[in-house]
């Protein structure tokens, strides 16, 4: 038998990660099952967004997921039966027109994403990898 201690694991997020192991996530369900507002498909931070999505390790992936969603697991249907607070919600990405020194932000309740309109991908990529690590339960630092 295999005892798990939170106390080493350090948070009820890397306890679930430790249980439920990594997920497959694949991007191209989760961007077919994603909304826009103020921002359009096409627009170069979207599409910056999905190529640094896509550059994630496995684990980087569900460390996203969890900022989003608040859990790392991924919806047996797909991303087409994501909840939210209210029943079934879609992944959204949101534009951030604050400072470009802001870190993403997300609000989990929504599944929603705060992406500022950062000037480069090397930016945007490590904005959200500090995000991810940084603020595992989706709440941005200034």
């Amino acid at each position: 038998k295999a005892v798990v201690s939170t106390q080493s694991t350090g948070s009820d997020s890397e306890l679930e990660l430790l249980i439920s192991g990594l997920p497959s996530i694949d991007i191209d369900d989760l961007k077919a099952n994603t909304e826009y507002h103020k921002y359009q498909v096409n627009s170069l931070q979207v599409q910056w967004f999905w190529r640094a999505l896509r550059s994630f390790s496995q684990s980087e992936r569900a460390k996203f997921l969890q900022f989003v969603t608040g859990t790392s697991k991924v919806p047996l249907q797909g991303f087409s039966a994501l909840e939210g607070m209210n029943g079934t919600q879609k992944f959204q990405i949101h534009r951030d027109d604050r400072s470009t020194d802001r870190l993403p932000s997300a609000h989990t309740c929504f599944n929603q994403l705060d992406l500022p309109v950062y000037e480069t991908y090397d930016k945007l990529r490590k904005q959200l990898l500090t995000a991810i690590s940084e603020c595992p339960e989706g709440f941005g630092l200034a």
